[in-house]
């Protein structure tokens, strides 16, 4: 097997003992924005759990990938720490992408009805799926948003 220098990748480089719950520029690479929407303080013992996790991930994508700005979303996706999601955006305002993740929180706070994509046909874990704690991530990282401003995106 070939020798590989492993290299400290950026989101190891923040000191996460200071991570507070919030919505923060993790890094641009050029055109894309990656956010860092932290909805758990890391290492606290307090984490999303999987099913509720795996529900806002597919409303949550849904909805990015439903809004405006669709053509502009690049990923949405959950932390392997279960703390929060990456959103990737090329070419958007600040913004813009913090009112869209406001949005996305309210449209998740008050879904109803079946679960996009989560039928086995769909999802590869189509029964590990939870609404209500999905419903009450959203209204609590709602809370947090509530007066975001530019300046808080920095960590």
């Amino acid at each position: 097997m070939e020798s590989i220098n492993l290299r400290k990748i950026k989101s190891f480089e923040i000191d996460h003992r200071k991570i507070k719950k919030g919505m923060y520029i993790s890094r641009i690479d050029g055109d894309i924005t990656t956010y860092d929407i932290r909805m758990a303080v890391p290492n606290s013992g307090n984490y999303l759990e999987n099913d509720g996790l795996h529900t806002f991930e597919h409303l949550f994508a849904t909805f990015m990938r439903s809004s405006n700005w669709a053509e502009n979303v690049i990923y949405v996706g959950p932390m392997g720490c279960r703390t929060g999601f990456y959103l990737l955006m090329r070419n958007t305002p600040n913004e813009i992408a913090i009112d869209l993740v406001k949005k996305a929180m309210d449209f998740i706070a008050d879904f109803s009805g079946d679960i996009p994509g989560a039928t086995e046909k769909e999802c590869g874990n189509y029964k590990d799926h939870d609404l209500k704690k999905a419903k009450n991530y959203a209204k609590l990282m709602r809370k947090v948003l509530e007066n975001y401003s530019l300046e808080m995106l920095k960590y």
